[in-house]
């Protein structure tokens, strides 16, 4: 799938989403819901990432009672890097995390992937909630 800012590959997949939405083969997800990390803010753009442990961070985190799912899926329109960690956190895109304005096909699920430890999960939630508490954390949306 190609940049939305200069028509070059960015990656060729495999491409995953995490969350605790328990969805099905053929169904969508889309822009346009509460973010995990600031429920007062609308996401213009889906997530998702080429690698299956950055997915299972993100169901881990993911807001609601279900089982954390990675989600294999195809984007069906341009999308381009996530601007939350490209550059801003990490050089370049080592966490192959990308972003979209158009909806997301699930195509598969995986059920095998490295897990976060009690502790591991513990530090990232306490991380979120720090960033919550910061009015002035920025979240490009």
């Amino acid at each position: 799938m190609q940049n939305k800012k200069d028509s070059q590959i960015l990656d060729r997949g495999p491409f995953y989403h995490g969350t605790k939405a328990d969805l099905k083969i053929g169904d969508f997800l889309s822009a346009g819901f509460n973010s995990n990390y600031r429920s007062e803010i609308i996401m213009n753009h889906i997530y998702f990432t080429a690698l299956p442990n950055g997915a299972g961070l993100a169901a881990a985190l993911a807001e609601g009672n279900g089982y954390d799912h990675i989600y294999i899926v195809e984007p069906t329109g341009a999308f381009e890097n996530d601007s939350n960690v490209t550059d801003k956190k990490f050089p370049g895109n080592p966490t192959r995390s990308y972003r979209s304005t158009e909806p997301l096909r699930i195509i598969g699920e995986l059920t095998e992937w490295v897990r976060l430890t009690d502790e591991e999960l513990q530090n990232w939630k306490e991380r979120i909630a720090k960033l919550r508490e910061n009015p002035d954390a920025e979240i490009i949306n």
